[in-house]
């Protein structure tokens, strides 16, 4: 009957008040692994959200695909990203052997700028 509990429904219930307001969880707890879907991803920054943000790593890729398709869609000589720290950090650290490759595919020139505004996620790629 609508408004009582499913006696036998076999779903744990935890009713601890763990803030003010005294919310239910139910199914029991949720494990670490289980709050962050997939491997590269951070629960650290303003997240919109969403309970994650994606790795320096992650928008790094997806950086270079934009550039990838940015260079085949406009004619342009010279290109300009503008990041977070973190990410421009990593891209000029770690991954510069992979943008010397993607200036020789693209044959432009490629120049990283870290924006302190900018959110881990946030980046545009000007052509120039």
């Amino acid at each position: 009957m609508p408004g009582q509990p499913a006696r036998d429904d076999g779903a744990q219930v935890d009713a601890r008040a763990r803030e003010p307001l005294a919310l239910q969880e139910i199914g029991g707890e949720v494990s670490p692994a289980a709050q962050v879907r997939g491997g590269t991803q951070e629960r650290v920054e303003p997240c919109e959200g969403r309970g994650h943000v994606k790795t320096a790593e992650t928008v790094t890729y997806e950086i270079f695909r934009e550039i990838t398709r940015a260079v085949r869609q406009f004619d342009a000589q010279k290109l300009l990203v503008l990041a977070a720290p973190k990410v421009v950090g990593r891209i000029l650290d770690e991954e510069s052997a992979a943008v010397a490759e993607l200036e020789e595919f693209t044959g432009k020139t490629i120049r990283f700028q870290a924006e302190e505004h900018y959110a881990q996620e946030q980046y545009d790629v000007v052509l120039l």
